[in-house]
């Protein structure tokens, strides 16, 4: 099942960036943090274990299921996981700090894209910050871009119909323009296939 494939090989190809990431944002010891599409909850993990206060939500009972075996198996009691579409954040606005997305984008369709980065804008507080983990547009020509457009395509449906129209937009690139989004700093990983990009609300 996906979800079993996600936990034993995307979460540990994905662990240096997990690390990378709250030092990356500038977060801080009691800054609070929302992962949307948070999956088997690992960024989440990353996140409270350098003092953050961290909460998920994804929609995958399966992979909830996994964070929550882990949350007890680590003995973390203040994490927050919850069963929750992105396109409907169950939380206030101005709830946090910052919210971050890591690869839970590219695999929807464009109304959807623009429907959960709305949502994280409206939870963020007007002085935070968002950050997005994500295929670079466009792909580098190398042996990880080949990868990337191999998996894409072998895990195919409404999935890979998300992928194209994501490289077909342009990637974070537009998506933060269209959404009055300042970037505030970016990096490249994993050879050029990845960007991280932290972000700022204009409006």
């Amino acid at each position: 099942m996906f979800f079993l494939n996600y936990s034993t090989i995307i979460d540990p190809l994905l662990k240096d960036i997990r690390l990378y990431t709250p030092e990356f944002s500038g977060m801080k010891t009691g800054d609070s943090v929302l992962d949307v599409c948070c999956g088997t909850g690992e960024q989440v993990f990353h996140y409270v274990k350098t003092g953050i206060i961290a909460s998920g939500i994804d929609l995958d009972p399966g992979m909830l299921a996994i964070a929550e075996r882990n949350k007890i198996r680590q003995g973390i009691s203040d994490i927050s996981f919850r069963l929750a579409d992105a396109v409907a954040i169950p939380f206030e606005n101005d709830s946090f700090d910052f919210a971050s997305i890591c690869f839970g984008l590219h695999d929807k369709k464009r109304e959807a894209r623009d429907r959960v980065i709305a949502e994280m804008k409206r939870v963020v507080k007007r002085q935070g910050s968002l950050i997005f983990i994500d295929f670079q547009v466009p792909l580098p020509n190398n042996l990880y871009g080949y990868l990337a457009k191999s998996i894409e395509f072998i895990v195919g449906g409404t999935h890979y119909e998300g992928f194209r129209d994501y490289l077909k937009q342009g990637g974070l690139d537009e998506i933060l323009t269209k959404h009055h989004l300042v970037e505030e700093k970016r990096n490249y990983l994993k050879s050029g296939l990845i960007v991280m990009i932290k972000a700022k609300n204009t409006i």
